[in-house]
């Protein structure tokens, strides 16, 4: 055995260590495979802590929730897949979670508990109003009808996925510009009058999906001179972050494993290791 070799130390599961090692672990973990981490964290300290240690050091952490101070006046929630793991020959399932971000606080993600999520954005501060972005899938909506009150929540249909299936109507760009137009300062029964004299099932569609959300269509254009969010870009950008851990390539999760490597890597996002 050489004397670089002889200097590094094996470190077995459940044995005592420091804690700022343990805090080096979990770091590179919630960004990578527990098997790079277990290469870098040899590289950077010298310990040798092996991918399966790694793992269970994750699976015995407690990640808190964390409880905000200051007032959230905006919030998004969105869903997600993550890839979990299936007996040998069958194929892969993917399964949604939601993520949530409390916009300028922190961010949080649950997998088939979303009274979890409820209770847990209940548990802040929330302005009243409370700004709520979405898509048009009932399942967001549906979880926003837990949180607050009616007359608290400012439901806003987010502007980008408006505009993404007025786009997908087609007909004359013309049209679609004039549709929009109208769209942006709230309007919807000018914008549903564009289409009187063009009967097609992708009008129909669209101008179901306009009743359905017309309350939360609103004049974006003022909302936005006013500086409140109109796109629930802020929770795709989350789900994406969420995204580049739990889907790395070849990355498959026992069921039961999912939540706490979804409040693991929450937790880096959150910046509860740098602290």
């Amino acid at each position: 055995m050489s004397e670089k070799q002889a200097q590094i130390l094996d470190v077995k599961a459940y044995t005592r260590w420091s804690p700022y090692l343990e805090k080096c672990c979990l770091l590179l973990s919630a960004n990578e495979s527990y098997e790079r981490a277990a290469e870098d964290i040899q590289v950077l300290t010298g310990v040798r802590v092996s991918h399966s240690t790694q793992q269970r050091l994750v699976h015995r952490q407690s990640f808190e929730l964390p409880q905000v101070e200051q007032a959230v006046d905006e919030m998004s929630v969105d869903g997600g897949k993550v890839r979990l793991r299936t007996p040998k020959g069958k194929s892969s399932e993917w399964r949604d979670y939601k993520g949530v971000n409390l916009h300028q606080c922190c961010v949080g993600a649950f997998f088939q508990d979303n009274q979890r999520l409820v209770n847990w954005v209940n548990a802040q501060p929330l302005s009243h109003p409370l700004t709520c972005l979405g898509d048009g899938h009932d399942g967001i909506w549906n979880i926003y009808q837990q949180i607050g009150s009616d007359s608290q929540r400012r439901e806003i249909l987010d502007w980008y996925h408006l505009v993404e299936n007025l786009g997908k109507v087609g007909g004359s760009q013309q049209r679609l510009d004039a549709v929009e137009a109208f769209l942006w300062k709230g309007d919807v029964d000018s914008a549903i009058g564009q289409f009187n004299d063009w009967q097609h099932e992708r009008v129909s569609t669209f101008i179901a999906y306009l009743n359905k959300h017309r309350h939360r269509i609103v004049h974006y254009g003022y909302y936005q001179a006013e500086g409140i969010s109109i796109g629930s870009g802020a929770i795709e950008s989350t789900v994406k972050q969420i995204g580049r851990r739990i889907k790395i390539s070849g990355a498959q999760w026992k069921k039961d494993n999912v939540p706490q490597v979804l409040q693991h890597r929450s937790a880096y996002l959150n910046g509860q290791f740098s602290k």
